[in-house]
């Protein structure tokens, strides 16, 4: 199952990014759908790929949209992962638990 679960900080953030970009979106005789983007960004968020929100929010106008957008087509709605090897600009930092060492010749 889904989850839509995000801090209320999260969601301020989230709604402030929906702002920024249903105004870009008006700029260029497009309409952007609120209610949907809000459950991609925070299905994204909740789901398996945390997001810098705040970053985002602040983001100049085309990282905000290539992120906006891209979670819109890549988002499994099924799942709430992404989906094609997207990865959101401000997606937070895999942690990883390897340690890699390379070995040259």
């Amino acid at each position: 199952m889904i989850s839509f679960d995000v801090t209320k900080e999260d969601d301020e953030l989230i709604h402030k990014i929906i702002d920024r970009a249903a105004d870009l979106f008006a700029k260029r005789g497009s309409q952007l759908d609120r209610l949907d983007t809000f459950m991609d960004i925070a299905a994204t968020h909740a789901n398996g790929c945390p997001l810098r929100l705040a970053d985002l929010a602040e983001a100049d106008d085309f990282n905000l949209l290539h992120d906006v957008g891209g979670i819109a087509n890549h988002l499994n709605r099924d799942t709430g992962r992404l989906e094609a090897m997207f990865r959101p600009r401000f997606s937070q930092k895999e942690e990883t638990d390897h340690d890699y060492q390379v070995l040259l010749p």
